[in-house]
């Protein structure tokens, strides 16, 4: 079991800070210490200046030794041999002799059928940092969201807050009163329009937020509060501390249309695959559940697929493959601290990795094949990884406590984190690939099409 919430009852805190607030850090002016030169000794040629401090200037200390035609053979043999220098210390390199090897027609045909992939750089440091206060430091829950509309979602205690990556506005969506919250989880649909809220009451409310109203309120689903949610089009996944998975058609009235039953203690990942035929289910009970959409009814509890047990911790972090449609990572907890590959289709474990540290989320990059994830403690750090070698590609430190959540933006190029340390960093770690600069795809038919404020 991982260590769960610190402040997720009770009173929550004073805000000693507005939310979403950016946070400035002085940085040393690149003009600072300038006064210091170092030679480059590979510019240096220390056998002619050893020659110039010792044997070269004796002809002229001495005259007479020295008569015209030596002196003329010495200058015409200087020439001769590029001893014509006067530096002896150099700051620059020498520029590069010209050489031609290989023939231009074969360099040119060369180029052109292999050009050069440009080298990777990956930000070391967060490009933005804002104030996340409140923040609930629960391992358990899920407290970002990045749209397809470019808005990212956060719960800070009780309250949802709203940040426009566009231009980079804030704006309150919700507070719930003392009794209900604090806000437990939040999940955009797909049309990047509308969000669903889970509460510490058991309860979800779905919000409209174009026109900032709520539609409608989904009970009975739970006994317990809603830490996890998963959109399938029009279907909303929740599960509970309850060990519940339920389905709900956020378009009819009696919302509730499948159930699923086997985790034994509370539900803290949910995650659909791209098709929508698969669902991917952690819990705190350190299992792995893969459910078939196709096997679901209405009238029982449906029977899971595949029961994953090879994790000995909590497991909440989980990513389907963009690129690889029956693969799945998973992250166990503090007690495990193992990402894990399946084959969804057999069940099978392809390869486990021990990060050494508990593993909160898991992001793939949609235009590489990489995966980055998330840790807690020692080293509250996102670590880079490529696959499928899983040989460490960057780490990038900045957080000061466990980063619990993470979120992708919808062209894939950036990831925001959240930490308990009360901060929400942007990372620029996917890069801008081609694919980016293209239209994005259009969103999914709206999933409320048929909803009127349904209580």
């Amino acid at each position: 079991m991982d260590a769960g919430s610190l402040s997720s009852s009770g009173t929550l805190k004073t805000r000693s800070r507005y939310p979403l607030q950016e946070q400035f850090i002085q940085r040393k002016s690149s003009k600072e210490n300038l006064d210091r030169f170092i030679p480059n000794r590979s510019a240096m040629d220390f056998d002619y200046a050893h020659y110039m401090l010792t044997e070269g200037n004796k002809g002229k200390e001495n005259p007479d030794v020295c008569s015209p035609s030596r002196e003329a053979y010495r200058k015409q043999l200087a020439e001769s041999l590029n001893m014509n220098r006067t530096r002896i210390l150099a700051f620059k390199n020498k520029p590069p002799a010209p050489l031609d090897l290989i023939p231009h027609e074969m360099s040119t045909y060369t180029h052109d059928n292999k050009p050069a992939k440009p080298k990777r750089f990956i930000p070391q440091s967060s490009e933005k940092t804002l104030d996340a206060p409140d923040i609930v430091d629960d391992y358990y829950l899920n407290l970002l969201d990045w749209g397809s509309a470019n808005v990212l979602a956060i719960a800070l205690g009780s309250t949802v807050y709203l940040w426009d990556a566009r231009n980079g506005s804030t704006s309150e969506l919700v507070t719930v009163d003392d009794e209900d919250g604090p806000v437990t989880s939040v999940s955009w649909a797909p049309d990047g329009r509308h969000i669903a809220v889970g509460l510490n009451n058991s309860e979800v409310q779905l919000w409209d937020t174009s026109s900032n109203r709520q539609l409608r309120t989904l009970r009975g689903g739970h006994r317990q509060r809603v830490g996890s949610l998963a959109w399938n089009n029009h279907i909303l996944t929740s599960g509970g501390m309850d060990g519940r998975i339920v389905n709900n058609d956020v378009r009819i009235r009696s919302h509730v249309v499948e159930t699923y039953s086997g985790h034994e203690q509370e539900v803290c990942g949910l995650k659909w695959s791209a098709s929508g035929s698969q669902l991917a289910s952690g819990g705190n009970d350190n299992l792995l559940y893969i459910w078939d959409r196709a096997t679901a009814s209405s009238n029982s509890a449906t029977q899971w697929l595949h029961r994953l047990e090879d994790h000995t911790s909590a497991v909440k972090a989980l990513a389907w493959c963009p690129f690889q449609g029956n693969l799945l990572a998973s992250g166990g907890g503090s007690g495990d601290r193992c990402i894990k590959f399946w084959n969804t289709h057999t069940g099978a474990c392809l390869n486990s990795i021990d990060t050494g540290s508990q593993v909160c989320s898991l992001l793939w990059n949609k235009n590489e094949r990489e995966l980055l994830s998330s840790h807690g403690f020692t080293q509250n750090q996102l670590t880079l990884w490529k696959y499928p070698s899983m040989v460490k590609m960057a780490e990038l430190n900045g957080h000061t406590s466990r980063v619990l959540f993470m979120a992708q933006s919808p062209d894939g190029c950036t990831v925001a984190s959240a930490a308990a340390d009360e901060t929400l960093r942007f990372w620029n770690v996917f890069g801008a690939p081609e694919a980016a600069s293209k239209a994005a795809p259009k969103a999914r038919a709206e999933p409320f099409s048929n909803v009127n404020r349904i209580r």
